[in-house]
């Protein structure tokens, strides 16, 4: 009886653990490495000055995703960072969500702003779960 909650117990954490590292490695892949490769070969400031914002933010909000995507990935960051670091993630996702609505209206690429609000809650749920 011991031994099967036991293993029940391991399976839905290898199941956490699994989601966990899965939702986190994309918002890595997504908002830290491709953010920063956009970033040097010139294809980040379009998108981002095309909503409204001044050229000098891209830079700011690059550094901003990828200092993020760093402490979410890397498991000695402090708790208190990695909190911060969600919530920097949802206020980004959020705020690119309402610009993207508001310069162009309703359209298919606000999918894209709200699969990386789920994905991230996914990441968020995961690694509350894992660290109880």
């Amino acid at each position: 009886m011991l031994g099967l909650l036991v293993y029940d117990i391991i399976i839905i954490m290898k199941k956490y653990k699994i989601m966990f590292w899965v939702t986190t490695l994309l918002i890595f892949v997504t908002q830290g490495v491709m953010e920063l490769v956009a970033y040097f070969n010139g294809t980040a400031t379009p998108g981002i000055v095309g909503l409204g914002y001044p050229e000098y933010f891209v830079g700011m909000i690059v550094l901003a995703k990828v200092l993020g995507s760093l402490a979410l990935v890397i498991p000695q960051v402090p708790k208190g960072v990695k909190e911060w670091a969600y919530a920097g993630f949802a206020f980004d996702f959020i705020a690119a969500l309402l610009s993207m609505y508001f310069v162009m209206g309703v359209s298919v690429y606000l999918a894209f702003p709200v699969i990386a609000l789920v994905i991230l809650k996914v990441s968020y749920y995961s690694y509350h779960k894992l660290n109880k």
